[in-house]
């Protein structure tokens, strides 16, 4: 018995050291043989078939030639390519005969494109095991100072270059498929909660404005320290997570009809910070009281009740600092696959490094990075909020309020952004600006502050859709929280 297992268990071994990489010779030499026929064939799989995706050598040459030839206006057929491809004996066949063959046994050009979908199919799974193999000998072998995140990290991006690389639904679509897809968005919009063709904020003027967070939009929040751009990040994720709302379809997916599910990138504060400040807007108990146990019982029992509710909402945290783009990029898609993701939300811009080397150009650099930021944005479908700092000039002028020159290396955050919001606070500066008390100008500033008390403006400084403009919104500064400002021409009328 036991050497029937021994003998087993090497028939095992020697059928799988010998298992041949995925491959279909019928597919690439019926390919090969329709464009030989007609060059029309070709053009049917140009946008996303390459010479390196056939198996076999020769038929590599013979696709990168005949893709010469075609791209140069000339004719692929058998006599035009024997000439480049010299002499070789294919098993007793020369290549003017191989060549006369593949033309001879070509089918129609109407099957071209699957042929090509086969070959590429089949290639990218080549590549798969190329990977997985590479993984294995990586971590048999691995370096001292190479960690195993580090490992993780690089098959991550080899595997998503892969899945980019790999794709062939792009291309020109019928314009009446885009007008189908426009009135399904307008029916969406129609059946949300507020009428808005995106997702909500929670903040009524700001989403009147934007028609809510559009899906593939590149969102810029920007201001200056004390501003409270975080804040109103944090205000907006989680309206969003709590409002979210989701129905199963009859292939077990489930839809997001309302709300969101919302992946935060915090780079500068810990979640523990982050949560603690979500706590301190939604309980309205000022953070310091949380931080220090100042807090009453009545107090504790509202911080439990929010920290419950915060359980049950779709809003995942990553608090990992010093990311690369390439690096959220590849968390952001995993979410999305494990969880689903409605809304990204990333503190801040300037925290993240591209792939160039520390030292050089710090704006190409971070135009590496709005690129990749809104390329992200287009692939997941989802709007991406992220956060960036203002430059000091904006302290030397007279009025405060932020304008798009004042993006820090702001050529490519302002191109690549579809939206532009700043977030200025006039309390801030007024309060700074005191005069002595008693004074006429103590009782300028006063009325001034008086005006500007508990009140932020949203600056929309750029929108590819839609309009520019300030909204107003209430700002609570002990618990960080911004809202919907009561309008005066919206209070009931008074007696």
């Amino acid at each position: 018995m036991a050497v029937n297992s021994l003998v087993a268990r090497l028939e095992t071994a020697s059928e799988a050291q010998f298992r041949l990489a995925p491959h279909n010779i019928d597919a690439e030499q019926a390919l090969l043989g329709a464009i030989l026929v007609n060059n029309d064939a070709y053009f049917r799989v140009s946008d996303f078939l390459e010479a390196d995706h056939f198996q076999e050598e020769v038929h590599r040459r013979i696709y990168e030639i005949a893709t010469s030839l075609i791209k140069a206006g000339k004719i692929a057929t058998p006599i035009t390519l024997k000439t480049f491809l010299g002499d070789q004996d294919l098993g007793g066949v020369t290549i003017p005969q191989y060549l006369a063959r593949l033309a001879a046994e070509a089918t129609t050009i109407i099957n071209a494109e699957d042929y090509g979908r086969t070959i590429h199919d089949l290639a990218v799974r080549r590549r798969l095991i190329e990977i997985g193999e590479d993984m294995v000998n990586e971590a048999y072998d691995s370096a001292v100072d190479v960690s195993p995140r580090d490992q993780i990290e690089e098959a991550e991006r080899r595997l998503y270059e892969l899945a980019e690389t790999g794709r062939y639904d792009g291309g020109f679509q019928n314009f009446a498929w885009a007008l189908t897809a426009a009135v399904d968005v307008a029916a969406a919009a129609y059946k949300r909660e507020g009428k808005l063709s995106g997702i909500a904020t929670g903040l009524h003027d700001l989403d009147r404005m934007m028609g809510g967070l559009q899906p593939s939009d590149l969102v810029i929040l920007a201001g200056r320290p004390a501003m409270g751009k975080t804040s109103l990040a944090t205000n907006i994720a989680f309206n969003v997570a709590k409002a979210y709302r989701g129905e199963k379809q009859p292939d077990g997916a489930v839809k997001t009809v309302n709300g969101g599910i919302v992946g935060f990138f915090s780079l500068e504060m810990s979640a523990e910070q982050l949560a603690n400040r979500i706590i301190a807007e939604q309980a309205g108990i000022p953070s310091y009281k949380i931080r220090r146990g100042d807090i009453r019982e009545d107090e504790f029992y509202k911080i439990s009740d929010v920290a419950r509710e915060m359980q049950t909402i779709p809003f995942y945290i990553d608090q990992t600092g010093g990311l690369s783009i390439a690096q959220l990029a590849a968390r952001a898609r995993r979410l999305k696959r494990q969880r689903g993701l409605d809304l990204l939300v990333v503190d801040y811009l300037q925290l993240l490094s591209g792939s160039s080397k520390k030292g050089e150009n710090r704006v190409q650099e971070l135009t590496e990075i709005t690129t990749g930021m809104k390329a992200l944005a287009k692939e997941l479908a989802v709007p991406i909020v992220a956060l960036s700092q203002l430059s000091r000039q904006v302290e030397s002028r007279d009025d405060k309020r932020p304008q798009l020159s004042d993006l820090r290396e702001s050529g490519s955050i302002e191109q690549d952004a579809d939206v532009v919001m700043f977030v200025y606070r006039d309390e801030y500066y007024l309060k700074n600006k005191e005069p002595k008390m008693g004074t006429e100008e103590h009782f300028k500033w006063q009325a001034e502050m008086d005006l500007a008390y508990g009140k932020a403006e949203v600056i929309i400084g750029k929108q590819r859709h839609g309009p520019t403009g300030t909204v107003q919104l209430s700002f609570q500064a002990d618990v960080t929280r911004f809202g919907n400002l009561a309008q005066e021409d919206h209070l009931p009328e008074q007696y």
